[in-house]
């Protein structure tokens, strides 16, 4: 990593590890309840498949742009735009499992002791149906968040947000000259480098502004 994180960037590192850890939750847990099944039924399939493409997804997304400093995986219109293709499936698939889950009985610990291995597999069943909604809305908070903070980013005159790794967005980094560039008092602007300008014109000796060098071009003509 050529380039340190911002408070934005490590604010959303926190985000996506929060995430990355949830998903790994609802993987083991849907691995769990599938084995018991044998890998039969749709409903357990589903946040199975949806949890390890999540992973991948959130791993190589973190993965490059840990690597690059100006990684395209960070910035906002794609992980706006991936999160929220993320969150529709999310809330697809948990409606459908959650809906077809409906008849198991939500007090597990009714289960005669003998089914030990039915009792078990209905707490993972529970389990798995609250972690699979704690992700989506993790998935959708992060949506939220990371669109607020880059819209009233925008709406303050920092248009490069739309461009930048959020990971090292800085609302100081598009290099627009900001008011401590300009000296009025003295010496008129300064140039990106913190030099005065010369091109706006100059003091006289007395204090007085003098002609801009374009003037002094004309009266040469």
């Amino acid at each position: 990593m050529s380039s340190k994180y911002s408070a934005f960037g490590r604010t959303r590192l926190f985000a996506m590890g929060a995430l990355f850890v949830i998903n790994i939750i609802v993987l083991a847990l849907s691995a769990r309840v599938n084995k018991f099944q044998e890998f039969f039924f749709m409903a357990d399939l589903l946040p199975l498949g949806l949890s390890i493409s999540t992973l991948i997804l959130i791993f190589v997304s973190l993965l490059i742009d840990f690597a690059l400093p100006d990684s395209f995986t960070s910035k906002p219109p794609f992980e706006i735009g991936l999160l929220s293709i993320l969150a529709i499936f999310w809330l697809a698939f948990n409606a459908f499992s959650t809906a077809r889950w409906r008849f198991i009985p939500m007090a597990c610990s009714n289960i005669p002791n003998e089914f030990a291995d039915e009792k078990l597999w209905c707490r993972d069943i529970q389990a798995l149906k609250s972690f699979m909604w704690i992700e989506w809305l993790l998935i959708m908070s992060i949506v939220a968040f990371t669109l607020r903070y880059v819209i009233t980013q925008a709406s303050q005159g920092h248009k490069h947000i739309w461009s930048t790794s959020l990971s090292r967005y800085s609302p100081n980094s598009s290099g627009a000259l900001s008011s401590a560039d300009f000296d009025y008092d003295t010496r008129g602007p300064r140039d990106p480098f913190g030099h005065a300008s010369t091109f706006w014109g100059e003091r006289s000796a007395n204090g007085t502004p003098a002609p801009p060098q374009w003037e002094k071009f004309d009266r040469a003509r």
